[in-house]
């Protein structure tokens, strides 16, 4: 039986590792092409190692699967670049993008520095971004020159962007950030046949190492719901042609469960029709308040109550 990723190139960034592996072996086993970025970074995000982007790579070929290895730095133009480039001077083309690459450095506000504000968003978001937008100039140039793509990328976000994440403040901004750009992304690039989506997974990962170990640790026998794994198969159909006409969504996948997020929508309204009194909009707010929807709490916070 044929993949459904045969003959298709994809670009997997964060692929050493935890859920970037299980994505590469996934599209792999599909017969897609995989090139396999790495830095090869702690979970902190020092350091750097050639090594998991190779080890994952021997491990496509030993399955019968084709795949190079990328070790740059996707949080820069020039990594960003080349690994595009890698794609095109390795198979001829390239398909679909994963992004997928960052680290973490948690602290609660207050304690929480420039240096690792600044970390955090430039690897979450601004790796997200100039891979995008580099893979997505080459698919413009492929559109305008008369061959459309079929172009396929899948953005990683999280719950935590979505719904914020005490002690992730830098984290979860940037991973909220993510949604943004896949919205716009989305829209920006449909001409040219490209189709943008993002992911918030849930999986046991150097990530969720830590206060997360003990819910997310293996079971002893039976399904494991927090294997990395279970996340990519909603991976692999986004990068995939079969996904056709699905794009700007942001969905959430944990075990063997895919939830479309609904994002933003208004609510309860109150117009006046000319300009407010503070305390008269006030009251206004609170009547508004009492007809909304409870929100989700933020992940490691007491449930919201109302106004």
């Amino acid at each position: 039986m044929t993949g459904i990723c045969a003959g298709r190139v994809a670009v997997v960034t964060g692929a050493g590792r935890g859920l970037g592996r299980a994505h590469a072996l996934a599209l792999a086993a599909e017969e897609a092409r995989v090139v396999v970025n790495d830095l090869g970074t702690t979970p902190a995000g020092e350091g750097a190692s050639a090594g998991p982007a190779h080890e994952v790579v021997e491990e496509i070929r030993a399955r019968g699967g084709e795949a190079v290895a990328h070790t740059g730095d996707v949080a820069t133009a020039e990594g960003a670049a080349s690994l595009v480039d890698t794609a095109l001077a390795a198979y001829g083309r390239l398909d679909a993008l994963v992004n997928n690459a960052g680290f973490l450095r948690d602290r609660m506000l207050v304690n929480l520095d420039e240096d690792e504000w600044d970390a955090v968003v430039r690897v979450h978001l601004k790796g997200h971004f100039l891979p995008l937008r580099y893979a997505a100039g080459h698919w413009r140039a492929e559109a305008k020159a008369g061959r459309e793509p079929v172009a396929r990328v899948v953005n990683t976000t999280s719950g935590a962007g979505l719904l914020g994440s005490v002690g992730q403040a830098n984290y979860a901004a940037a991973k909220a950030g993510v949604a943004a750009l896949t919205l716009v992304a989305a829209a920006e690039l449909g001409r040219y046949g490209v189709q943008v989506n993002a992911v918030a997974p849930a999986a046991r990962t150097r990530m969720t190492e830590g206060p997360f170990a003990a819910a997310m640790a293996a079971p002893a026998d039976g399904f494991d719901a927090m294997a990395p794994a279970n996340v990519s198969p909603l991976v692999v159909w986004l990068a995939s042609a079969a996904s056709a006409e699905v794009t700007g969504h942001v969905f959430e996948a944990e075990a063997g469960r895919v939830t479309v997020m609904e994002g933003w929508h208004p609510g309860p309204v109150a117009d006046k029709g000319d300009r407010w009194a503070p305390s008269e909009v006030g009251e206004a707010v609170r009547e508004l308040l009492a007809r909304t929807r409870m929100p989700r709490p933020v992940y490691g916070a007491a449930s919201p109550a109302r106004p």
